[in-house]
C-alpha cells in the first residue's frame, strides 16, 4: 500500500497509509479515565491532610510547602524520561507498576511517625504518578480513533474528578478519625492496579498489531519551521507556569485562606476546596472537544486569559462570593491543560509519550515550585496577600496571541 499525504482545511497534512483513523474505543477511555480518577483521588489525599500534620507535627507554612514541593518534584523530574524511554520501548503493564509505588507509599503516609517520614512517604506516591501519566495519556491518544482533543479530556475529567473528591474524602474519613485512616485508601489502589493491568493488556495487543503492520499510524504533520516550534513551545511553557502556580495557590492554601480569613472550621474548608476542584473538574471536559472543533489556540487563549476578571475579585470578596468565584475560575481554567498537550503533541508528531511526559511533569513540578515558594511568602507576610498577588497570574494568558494556528483556525 503506497503511503498517501492527505492536505487537511485545517492547515495539518496528515500522513498516513490510510485516510480514515480508526474507531474511538471508548471501554478503554472509560478504563484509563476511571484509573486517572483512583490515582488523582489518592494523590489529593496529600494536600487534603494538611491542617492535620500541620498541627500534629508542629509545621509551618514553608514545611507545607516543602511536602507539596517534594511530591511534585518526584511526580515530575521522572516523566520526561518515562516518556521518552516508552515512545522507544513501549511498556504495558508500566501503569501497573506505576500504581505499585502510590500503593506502598499510601500505606507509609497512613502511619507515618515524623516529618522526614511524610516527605519520603509523599515521594513514593510522586514517583507512582510520574510513571502514570505519561503512559496513561499515550493509552488516551492510542484509544482516541482520531479525537485527540476528546480522547485527552476524558482521561484529564476522571484525574480532576479524582481530585476534587479526594478532599471530600478526607474530610468525612481522616479529618474525624486521624492520619492512621489513610490506610483506607489502599483498597482504590489495589482496585486501580488490576484496571490498569487489564488495560495493559488491551495496550500490549495494540504494540503488536502496530509492529505487525507498519506504516498505519495518523501524525499531523505541520509546516513549522524548527525555530517556531520551539518558539510556540516556550509559550506553551510559560502558560502551564501561569496556570499551575495559580492552581498551587488554591489546592495547597485554599483550606487555610477560608480558615484564616473567614474564620470556618477545617471540615467546612475542606468542602469549599472540594467545591473549586469539582468546578476544575467539571470544565475539563469543554477544552478538548472544543478544540478539536475550533482550534486549541482559541481554547487556551479564552481558558488562561478568561480567568483573570474573576481571580482579581476574588481576594477582595466575602465568603460567600469567595466561594462563588472560584467555580468560574476552576471551569474556565480547567479547560487549557488538554488543549495545550494536544497542541504540543501536534508540534511534534509521534512523540507522544515523550510530550505528555515534558508537560505533566512540567505542570507538577511548577505546581510544587509555587506551592514551596507561595508558603514561604505566607510565611513572610500573610495568606491574604499570597492571593493579591496570584490574582494577576492569569494574565500571562495575553502571550498567547504569539502562538501560531495548527490546526482550525
Amino acid at each position: 500500500m503506497n503511503k498517501q499525504v492527505i492536505e487537511q482545511p485545517t492547515g495539518l497534512k496528515l500522513r498516513s497509509s490510510t485516510s480514515k483513523a480508526g474507531k474511538t474505543v471508548y471501554p478503554i477511555l472509560i478504563a484509563i479515565s476511571l484509573s486517572h480518577l483512583l490515582n488523582d483521588t489518592l494523590q489529593s489525599i496529600i494536600p487534603a491532610i494538611y491542617p492535620i500534620v500541620k498541627d500534629s507535627f508542629s509545621l509551618n507554612f514553608a514545611q507545607i510547602g516543602l511536602i507539596t514541593l517534594t511530591f511534585q518534584l518526584a511526580a515530575s523530574l521522572f516523566q520526561p524520561f518515562v516518556g521518552f524511554y516508552t515512545d522507544r520501548k513501549p511498556q504495558p503493564y508500566s501503569l501497573a507498576v506505576g500504581m505499585a509505588f502510590t500503593l506502598v507509599g499510601l500505606v507509609m503516609l497512613s502511619a507515618a511517625p515524623s516529618f522526614e517520614f511524610l516527605i519520603f512517604s509523599v515521594a513514593l506516591v510522586g514517583i507512582g504518578s510520574s510513571i502514570f501519566h505519561p503512559e496513561a495519556s499515550r493509552v488516551a491518544h492510542m484509544a482516541s480513533g482520531g479525537r485527540r482533543g476528546m480522547a485527552q479530556s476524558v482521561f484529564q475529567l476522571g484525574g480532576n474528578f479524582g481530585s476534587s473528591i479526594g478532599p471530600l474524602l478526607a474530610a468525612l474519613i481522616i479529618v474525624p478519625y486521624g492520619q492512621s485512616n489513610i490506610v483506607w485508601f489502599s483498597a482504590l489502589a489495589l482496585l486501580a492496579i488490576f484496571i490498569l493491568f487489564n488495560v495493559g493488556k488491551w495496550y500490549k495487543r495494540k504494540v503488536r498489531i502496530k509492529a505487525s503492520r507498519p506504516g498505519t499510524e495518523h501524525h499531523a504533520v505541520h509546516n513549522l519551521p524548527k525555530r517556531k516550534v520551539i518558539f510556540s513551545v516556550s509559550i506553551l511553557l510559560v502558560l502551564i507556569f501561569s496556570k499551575y502556580i495559580y492552581l498551587a495557590s488554591m489546592t495547597s492554601y485554599y483550606t487555610f485562606y477560608t480558615i484564616h480569613k473567614f474564620g470556618v472550621s477545617v471540615q467546612d474548608s475542606q468542602v469549599y476546596l472540594f467545591i473549586f476542584l469539582f468546578a476544575v473538574a467539571a470544565g475539563t471536559i469543554i477544552g478538548g472537544p472544543l478544540g478539536d472543533r475550533i482550534g486549541r489556540k482559541y481554547v487556551i487563549w479564552g481558558s488562561i486569559l478568561g480567568v483573570a476578571p474573576f481571580s482579581i475579585l476574588l481576594p477582595h470578596m466575602n465568603l460567600f462570593w469567595t466561594v462563588i468565584l472560584t467555580i468560574p475560575i476552576g471551569v474556565i481554567l480547567a479547560s487549557a491543560f488538554s488543549a495545550i498537550l494536544v497542541y504540543a503533541q501536534e508540534l511534534f508528531p509521534g512523540k507522544v509519550g515523550t510530550i505528555s511526559g515534558l508537560f505533566f511533569g512540567y505542570a507538577f513540578g511548577m505546581a510544587g515550585v509555587g506551592s514551596a515558594l507561595l508558603g514561604g511568602l505566607a510565611d513572610r507576610t500573610s495568606i491574604e496577600y499570597v492571593y493579591q498577588i496570584c490574582a494577576y497570574l492569569p494574565l500571562i494568558g495575553l502571550i498567547t496571541a504569539f502562538l501560531p494556528n495548527i490546526g482550525k483556525n
